[in-house]
Parts: structure tokens; C-alpha cells; sequence
């Protein structure tokens, strides 16, 4: 075999080598960037879930402290609670900044899905709130339109 030959065939499949090298070196940059994306996106919503909380416990409370009928509610216990969740977000925030560069895939993958629990324990308590309201806003109506008929 010639020797050029052999030269090109060595060089062609150290090309080879390299760009392969290199595309899987770009796929994994890209997933990463997408998993840091996602946990940034997940640490907003879990912090919008949190304030709408923290809003609707609010009206809720107001609603009731109207009416004496009504039980009261801890508004305070009710307002820590989402305190110590934000705070808890927090840390998470503190987490992705100080550690996420250097974090393994698998360490990212696992806050990701911590994020997204949290997020699904939310949703359900967030629903409850929403309910809560409607059934306080009706019967503060009720009571409105009993007040007026007496």
C-alpha cells in the first residue's frame, strides 16, 4: 500500500474521529443547556404557584375576618408556611447558581424533578384555595343578601 495513502486514510479517520467527537460533545452541551433552562422555568412557576398562594390565603382571610360567622383561619401559620416555601425556592435559586455550572447531568435531571414534585404537591392545594374562595365568596353573598332581608 502506498504510503500517502495510508496518510490520508490515517488523517481521514482522525477527521472522522474528531467530529464525531465533537457532535457528541455539542449534544451534550445542548442537553444541559436545555436542563438548566427547564430548572430556571420550573423555579419560576413553583415561585408564581407560591405568590398566587400566598394571594388567595390573603382574600381568603378577608373574606372571613368579614364575617363573624365564618371560623377564623390562622393567617399567620397560612402566611409562613409559604414563607418557608419561598424561602426553600430560594435555596434552590442559590443551588442552580452556585452549583448548576458544574453539576452533573444527573445532578440537574434530579433537581429538575424535585422541582417538578413540589410543583405537583402545589397544583392540588392551589385548586383547594380556589375552591375555598368560591365557596367563601358565596357565602359571604349569602350572608350580604340575609343581612339585607332582616
Amino acid at each position: 500500500m502506498d504510503i500517502s495513502l495510508t496518510l490520508g486514510l490515517t488523517a481521514l479517520f482522525i477527521l472522522l474521529a474528531v467530529a464525531i467527537a465533537g457532535a457528541l460533545l455539542l449534544r451534550r452541551l445542548n442537553r444541559r443547556n436545555a436542563s438548566l433552562r427547564r430548572l430556571l422555568e420550573l423555579a419560576d412557576r413553583v415561585e408564581a404557584d407560591l405568590k398566587s398562594c400566598r394571594f388567595k390565603l390573603k382574600q381568603a382571610h378577608a373574606v372571613m375576618s368579614m364575617n363573624p360567622d365564618l371560623p377564623a383561619a390562622s393567617e399567620q401559620e397560612a402566611a409562613n408556611a409559604v414563607d418557608a416555601g419561598l424561602r426553600a425556592l430560594l435555596q434552590q435559586r442559590i443551588w442552580i447558581r452556585d452549583h448548576a455550572p458544574t453539576a452533573t447531568q444527573g445532578e440537574l435531571d434530579a433537581a429538575a424533578q424535585a422541582m417538578d414534585q413540589t410543583r405537583d404537591r402545589l397544583q392540588p392545594l392551589l385548586q383547594a384555595l380556589g375552591d375555598a374562595q368560591d365557596e367563601l365568596d358565596t357565602a359571604m353573598r349569602e350572608h350580604i343578601r340575609q343581612d339585607s332581608h332582616s
